[in-house]
């Protein structure tokens, strides 16, 4: 091996999203969120973030590696330095991550949450699925906000990350404690959410799904409130709803003929086809109030009779059209697909919180976020019609940003020149990035 080569890179594939500018306008909304004190700053806040955010998309998830990128070429022009001029330390990076305060905290996240209603390049959508769900980050040291949770098994943080269900693109992330979600947690985030949605387009349908932990009496009401046209004044089409339900003796004794008559049939299976590994689902719906609800809500069972017994589950909505199958299965089902998007967010090192500081580890995961929603813009808008247009965002990391290239820096230009050997699709998704920023 001879080290003589004068300047490589490994993340090439990160041209191909800085010149889509797929992420120019989120960048700089961050930058302008953040109240930068410094004095006379080498690397301004746009620098600094988009250095960060970069690394992150290349697969760089904590601040110690900015050691390592700070002479790379590709990630500096992704970052708007010039050719030849490092990138911020590591303690630069470092002390800025660690100067955030909460209320740069905030406009961060508004910012993040404008992207997501830009996307839509100002066409309404039909309906905008809130799927919230809290997922832990374990922690190995004394952050703040860390708890021990028994579900886990280990102390943790339990942030929420909430996408949008019919796009997978992330509309917040919002760091909180290792617990089980309050109702004045869940309403903070919700009703800044459908603010925000109901401002920009007001006809839009609104519907939240999510686990059992967020039936909580007063979010439930406070959607059903917006139905009405009450609450907070952004009452249109109202609020709908769609969450798990926890099973409880009430339940059990209503949805009893409904249960019995599953077991028969799944009996009568066993009976006629002599496998004893037979299951039988049937569906079935009622009218159930809680002491603590104001009126009777409709309830629809999933029940699955096999050979290790019977599985109940419940979900409430305030859907009132569609069988109690569609509900269950094409409904609320759907909603697995967020645990795949947190999947592919944590696989971009969202759930690393390695910071003492709360206000800290919540800044690290907006910029998380931040990676999230560039790449996966560049995968609707670049990737379209390629075979990686639904890969894994790890998938379209390792495949096409981690690119080895030569690198020919002039004072105006980095020319990065690629192996001969890329297919032609692979080459194709350059042409198509180049082509997909705006003019001017």
């Amino acid at each position: 091996m001879r080290f003589d080569e004068p300047e490589l890179t490994s993340e090439g594939g990160l041209a191909a999203v800085a010149a889509s500018g797929v992420g120019d306008g989120l960048l700089g909304a961050l930058a302008e969120a953040v109240a930068d004190g410094r004095r006379a700053p080498a690397h301004g806040a746009f620098e600094i973030l988009s250095q960060r955010v970069h690394s992150i998309m290349a697969g760089y998830h904590v601040a110690d590696d900015s050691d390592l990128l700070r002479a790379d070429p590709v990630v500096g022009a992704a970052s708007g330095r010039a050719p030849g001029s490092p990138l911020a330390s590591q303690p630069t990076v470092s002390r800025f991550e660690n100067a955030a305060g909460r209320a740069d905290i905030y406009r961060m996240s508004e910012a993040l949450l404008g992207f997501f209603l830009d996307s839509f390049g100002g066409e309404a959508p039909a309906m905008v699925c809130i799927d919230m769900d809290p997922s832990a980050h374990l922690l190995y040291g004394q952050q703040e906000l860390g708890l021990f949770n028994a579900h886990v098994g280990d102390t943790c943080l339990m942030p929420f990350y909430v996408f949008d269900g019919c796009t997978g693109r992330i509309m917040a992330a919002v760091l909180r404690e290792g617990a089980v979600p309050r109702e004045g947690e869940i309403l903070a985030v919700l009703k800044r959410l459908v603010a925000a949605v109901r401002g920009r387009f007001p006809a839009t349908r609104i519907m939240l799904r999510a686990d059992s932990h967020h039936t909580k009496p007063a979010v439930m009401a406070w959607m059903e409130a917006q139905r009405d046209g009450a609450g907070d004044g952004v009452g249109h089409r109202g609020v709908e709803f769609i969450t798990a339900l926890q099973r409880n003796p009430v339940l059990a004794r209503k949805f009893e003929g409904a249960i019995l008559a599953a077991e028969a049939r799944r009996d009568g299976q066993v009976r006629a086809t002599g496998d004893r590994g037979a299951e039988h689902t049937a569906y079935a719906e009622a009218r159930y109030a809680a002491k603590s609800w104001p009126h009777p809500r409709r309830v629809v069972a999933r029940i699955t009779a096999g050979p290790q017994g019977t599985d109940v589950r419940f979900v409430v909505t305030s859907l009132e059209s569609g069988s109690p199958q569609y509900i269950y299965r094409s409904v609320y089902c759907g909603r697995g697909e967020a645990e795949l998007f947190i999947r592919e967010c944590k696989s971009l090192g969202s759930d690393t919180s390695p910071c003492t500081s709360a206000t800290a580890n919540a800044f690290r995961l907006l910029l998380h976020a931040a990676a999230y929603a560039v790449l996966h813009r560049f995968r609707e808008v670049v990737l379209a019609g390629t075979r990686w247009a639904r890969a894994m965002l790890s998938t379209i990391q390792l495949r096409l940003i981690k690119v080895a290239a030569r690198v020919v820096t002039s004072p105006r230009k980095v020319v990065l020149h690629l192996g001969r050997g890329h297919p032609p699709e692979v080459r194709g998704v350059w042409r198509r990035a180049a082509c997909a920023r705006a003019p001017g």
